[in-house]
């Protein structure tokens, strides 16, 4: 404990005043779409009068699925909702040719935090844990069969398991860069997975045409799963995934099961934080950078940008002169440092453009509906990015949190 976590406290402190505020900002403006998003998550009586009840659409979407294309089509529209598929979708610059944008796949599916927790044999305790936590909360949502239907999610997610690379293997940037066309990832997992692209990228599924796969013998062992005869497990897994993504949104009685596993069992943090701490980080997750908008218009005055742009400059032209000056270097060397330092972009307070919240929608009298259009419209707005030029000024950050980052790519 230090003075980074008292500014970053005080930074919560800051941003809870800004956030109860916005409940009263006129209609319809990005501020009282901050303070409806917080409405949303702190109207408890609203929440606890619905119990399960917003799960039930997407549940009985679950219900719906008689084969593997529309088991596809099924997860690809969740996921675009907020709910985690077996294949994890982003889009960054390629590492390859840092001028363009690429989508990558990335292995996924699991509700522990690595293969190993399905392996390990010191891991027994928490994967009971774990039986016991789905078959709590899929009781919770009411699904039938509460008790089977965990046990089919923690056998199918243990052979999920047996494909992931280990955490090692993952930081190999060499081994994880796999560039692919659509029809070889096809054929990798020697599955049509058309059904799914169509509804996790629709309106951009070109952009697809080339993708990097980090973990190309995943896919391979998915295709393997991906049958008729596995539809029970995977409807099975697809319905604790729901459940999971919307249970610290929904009733207390979710919020606790959840906590205690994933908060106690998994991290040992014994109490979760506060209602209202949880209520400010769901708004900075959603809307950030309108947050930060507010916040730095009270405390962070351009003077103040003026003076860190300045130091930055400085500290780059010290960079440079230095490099310029340095005798051991050879001038090939030398050439290739100062065009480095050259690309470097400093990024200081907050961004000189700041994301557009128009077109997201957010009601006050639903939270879970809150939760999925937010998701949805990130979720948008990143497969947007694909055949765009690099936009450089894109923070990955918002400007009240109280850290920083490097982006090699960025």
């Amino acid at each position: 404990w230090g003075s980074f976590h008292l500014i970053a406290e005080q930074a919560e402190k800051d941003v809870h005043a800004i956030v109860e505020e916005s409940q009263s900002a006129e209609a319809g403006t990005e501020a009282r779409k901050i303070g409806d998003l917080y409405a949303s998550f702190m109207d408890t009586e609203r929440i606890e009068s619905l119990g399960a009840a917003p799960l039930g659409e997407q549940l009985a979407r679950v219900d719906a699925v008689t084969d593997v294309p529309s088991l596809l089509r099924t997860v690809g529209e969740l996921e675009r909702e907020g709910v985690g598929g077996f294949i994890g979708t982003y889009i960054e610059p390629d590492p390859g040719n840092p001028q363009r944008y690429v989508a990558f796949f990335v292995q996924s599916g699991l509700s522990l935090p690595d293969e190993s927790y399905y392996r390990l044999e010191n891991f027994d305790k928490t994967r009971t844990a774990f039986r016991s936590y789905a078959a709590t909360v899929l009781s919770l949502a009411g699904v039938d069969d509460a008790d089977a239907q965990a046990d089919r999610v923690l056998a199918l997610e243990t052979e999920l398991a047996t494909h992931h690379w280990d955490n090692v293997r993952n930081r190999d940037a060499v081994a994880t860069y796999n560039l692919m066309t659509w029809d070889a990832v096809g054929a990798l997992a020697g599955v049509d997975l058309a059904p799914w692209r169509d509804a996790v990228a629709s309106g951009h599924e070109d952009g697809f045409a080339e993708i990097n796969v980090n973990q190309p013998s995943f896919f391979e062992g998915l295709g393997t799963l991906l049958s008729e005869e596995r539809i029970g497990d995977w409807k099975a897994w697809l319905r604790l995934h729901i459940v999971r993504s919307s249970a610290p949104f929904l009733s207390s009685a979710f919020v606790d099961a959840n906590f205690a596993f994933y908060g106690t069992e998994l991290t040992g943090v014994p109490v979760n934080r506060e209602r209202w701490k949880r209520g400010v980080g769901f708004v900075e997750a959603a809307m950030g950078e309108a947050v930060g908008k507010v916040y730095v218009e009270r405390h962070f005055p351009p003077a103040a940008k003026d003076a860190m742009d300045e130091l930055v400059a400085n500290l780059i032209e010290a960079y440079r002169q230095s490099i310029s000056q340095l005798e051991w270097m050879t001038e090939a060397t030398r050439e290739r440092a100062l065009e480095k330092l050259a690309a470097f972009t400093p990024k200081v307070g907050y961004p000189v453009k700041w994301k557009d919240y128009s077109a997201l929608e957010v009601d006050a009298a639903d939270l879970i509906g809150n939760v999925r259009r937010t998701n949805a419209w990130e979720h948008d707005r990143q497969l947007a990015k694909l055949g765009k030029p690099i936009d450089r000024d894109e923070w990955y950050m918002t400007p009240q949190t109280v850290n920083a980052y490097y982006n090699p790519l960025m």
